[in-house]
């Protein structure tokens, strides 16, 4: 389904956390994940927008994070999980991790949308806006949205007239719901946050040291 700019920005504007019934493209039927790891080639599909990712290209390892930005657990991982791994496996070169949308709600979808007009090209530019969506949850999703998002891009460096534009986007939208679709579809995403380490299937409240136990066995292969 497609929105219109009256009633995506409508929908951003409820104190509402889900848009009004019916309206958003993100809601998800629930689906059981499959037993066998899913196909590389469907793992290496990447966002029309392109993958944001950290790390050394030919890592042995990629881990592959499926998140909401209105996702709590999402912001409990990038708050206590996440800069640990960056520490000892993305910035030594050992992972390579990339980011990739998952929005459950249109509030979460928008949030995706400025992180990607904020960083285009600049992977760290795009994961300071992911940070500070996830941090300041508490901010931006029950209230005006559009307003709260201003504020945020105004710090990235967007004038207001550039985040509304960047929101009124169809295009942005579209391949991030394309990113959904294909997660839902062909990897059985189901909820967030989902991880594939190098395939296998870590999900939700995953903690450092599940990560580990995964990541080690297979550097050791490498």
């Amino acid at each position: 389904m497609k929105l219109t700019r009256r009633s995506f920005n409508a929908a951003l504007a409820s104190t509402a956390l889900v848009a009004v019934a019916g309206l958003s493209p993100f809601e998800l039927i629930g689906r059981a994940f499959a037993d066998d790891v899913p196909s590389p080639s469907d793992l290496a599909v990447a966002s029309p927008l392109g993958d944001m990712t950290l790390g050394q290209p030919n890592a042995a390892v990629t881990i592959i994070e499926y998140a909401s930005m209105t996702c709590p657990h999402c912001a409990h991982f990038h708050e206590t999980v996440y800069p640990k791994l960056k520490k000892d496996y993305i910035d030594t070169g050992k992972v390579k991790f990339i980011f990739r949308e998952f929005p459950l709600d249109i509030k979460a979808a928008a949030g995706s949308m400025l992180a990607r007009c904020v960083g285009k090209d600049d992977p760290n530019k795009y994961f300071a806006v992911v940070d500070i969506l996830f941090k300041t949850q508490e901010h931006w999703i029950p209230n005006d949205t559009v307003a709260a998002l201003r504020r945020i891009g105004r710090q990235a460096g967007l004038s207001d007239q550039a985040t509304d534009a960047c929101l009124a986007d169809q295009a942005t939208l579209d391949a991030i719901k394309a990113t959904q679709e294909h997660a839902a579809n062909a990897l059985k995403v189901n909820s967030t946050p989902t991880f594939f380490v190098n395939g296998t299937i870590l999900k939700g409240g995953a903690e450092f040291e599940e990560f580990r136990k995964v990541i080690d066995p297979l550097l050791a292969k490498s």
